[in-house]
């Protein structure tokens, strides 16, 4: 820390996805960047770790649509937008249907109609509307009143079909935690930009990602630091003044916090400077759920039938959101299958699965009960993964489960929160400058911005409001998304 400088432009509380795009963002710009991490490695839960026997395990089910190809290519660089690539065969696997598609639009509709038995021109209907949904204009008005939910929109389009719902939902739920009660402006975007192109991940896996992100923003400027713990955002007449870390201060103009939205305001800053009514706010902000996951390695030399890429599988009856976030029940769950097309130079096959979970399911278990709660997760994993792979058990040989606990400690989220807040908090974070001048916030808020292309995307957007700010502190505050 005595190689910093005494001050910055920009302090970016957190090296998630967000925290990494908008440091990199304003360093371009010129902008004198601080990044501090409290972890030893970058990501946030855009993670991976190594364990023995050569294994590397990426955290969670990383697929996402096919605009992070274009927004790596223009706001990172070429080489990361090269090495991102489609996964073709997603399956879908229930009591109700079992069904494999690309993901995309075209054979997305195709399966409504000959599959389902949905009319094309219903079908066409409804995905028009979906593309027709423009966040960044009309988007927080929406999502603010509330005006149609997910249930009401998908029942308005395909009346009395639960299996047509269930098709259309059950994906998302497992991919941001959404159900049918919320907004269906958050559904039509997320499922919208999926639906554009199909499924994509990273090629060569999360660690290789971040390596080029980090010679990206060391090539911009930023100055880097991990295993650092931010303890206060320090003020000045209600501005931004600088933040302390273990007695020093760091003197800066504003704050980019990637850091927990609750977390930020109630500890790193402070109750005491916000607003009575922006204070109600924030209490009635909901949390997303949090997940658990297990990581399943397979032995050295051994392969593993290809099967798709990714295999959402239940075996619940109907479509529930609430059943899906049962994760000791264990009814539902999603597999990615890591070969050695995803991580080329790697020959060793990984497996991750990941389930919606809930804090209190886990939270007040003794030691010995919740150890052996996460070898029953484990075990109920591995006898649901024969069903696609028999005889997969005897190939395994290391396995590690995480849980709600795991992803609280890790990431510092409230509740081990995998995807931030409910569509809500997108408002308090976005009013957080509206506040205190100069605190800015970027991350996975409001379902919209939530995973790997929406926290990017954010860490985008608040970077051109902080850099209006710092350019002109009179309007700085009144960017709006929609100049982005």
């Amino acid at each position: 820390m005595d190689q910093l400088n005494s001050e910055y432009d920009v302090v970016v509380i957190g090296g998630g996805l967000a925290g990494l795009t908008g440091a990199n963002q304003l360093a371009k710009w010129g902008r004198k960047v601080l990044l501090l991490e409290r972890q030893p490695s970058l990501g946030g839960l855009a993670a991976w770790f190594r364990r023995r026997g050569g294994h590397i395990f990426d955290v969670s089910l990383h697929g996402f649509p096919f605009g992070m190809k274009k927004f790596c290519r223009k706001y990172w660089n070429q080489n990361i937008a090269d090495s991102i690539i489609q996964l073709p065969r997603v399956r879908i696997d229930n009591p109700q249907f079992d069904v494999t598609s690309t993901f995309e639009l075209s054979d997305f509709s195709r399966l409504l109609v000959e599959r389902f038995k949905a009319g094309r021109e219903k079908v066409d209907r409804f995905f028009r509307y979906l593309k027709g949904i423009d966040f960044y204009l009309k988007g927080l008005d929406l999502i603010s009143n509330a005006l149609q939910t997910t249930g009401q929109l998908l029942e308005e389009y395909f009346p009395g079909r639960p299996d047509i719902h269930r098709l259309l939902m059950e994906p998302m739920t497992y991919a941001n935690g959404s159900s049918p009660d919320e907004p269906a402006v958050t559904y039509g975007v997320v499922f919208g930009n999926f639906l554009n192109q199909g499924i994509f991940t990273f090629q060569g896996g999360t660690d290789q990602l971040l390596q080029e992100m980090q010679k990206e923003l060391v090539k911009n400027g930023v100055h880097l630091r991990n295993n650092v713990q931010v303890e206060k955002i320090l003020l000045q007449k209600g501005k931004v003044n600088g933040i302390e870390i273990g007695g020093q201060t760091i003197r800066c103009r504003a704050v980019l916090s990637n850091a927990n939205l609750l977390k930020t305001i109630t500890d790193l800053t402070g109750p005491e400077y916000f607003s009575t009514g922006y204070l109600d706010q924030v209490r009635s902000m909901r949390l997303s759920n949090s997940s658990c996951q297990v990581y399943l390695g397979i032995r050295e030399k051994e392969e593993i039938p290809d099967v798709g890429d990714v295999i959402f599988t239940s075996t619940y009856p109907h479509y529930d959101p609430e059943a899906l976030r049962c994760s000791r029940d264990l009814t539902s769950e999603s597999f990615s299958f890591y070969s050695p097309k995803i991580r080329p130079g790697h020959d060793r096959y990984e497996i991750v699965a990941s389930t919606n979970a809930r804090w209190e399911d886990w939270a007040d278990l003794p030691k010995e009960e919740y150890r052996s709660e996460k070898q029953k997760l484990i075990q109920k994993t591995i006898a649901n993964l024969e069903k696609y792979i028999p005889g997969i058990t005897e190939k395994i040989d290391y396995q590690e489960a995480a849980t709600p606990l795991t992803f609280a400690r890790y990431a510092g989220h409230e509740k081990g929160a995998s995807f931030g807040t409910k569509f809500e908090g997108l408002n308090v974070s976005q009013n957080l400058p509206k506040q205190v001048e100069g605190l800015f916030h970027a991350g996975s808020v409001g379902i919209i911005m939530s995973g790997w292309l929406g926290t990017v995307t954010y860490g985008e957007i608040v970077a051109h409001k902080l850099e209006g700010f710092l350019s002109s502190p009179s309007r700085g505050n009144q960017v709006s998304i929609n100049e982005v």
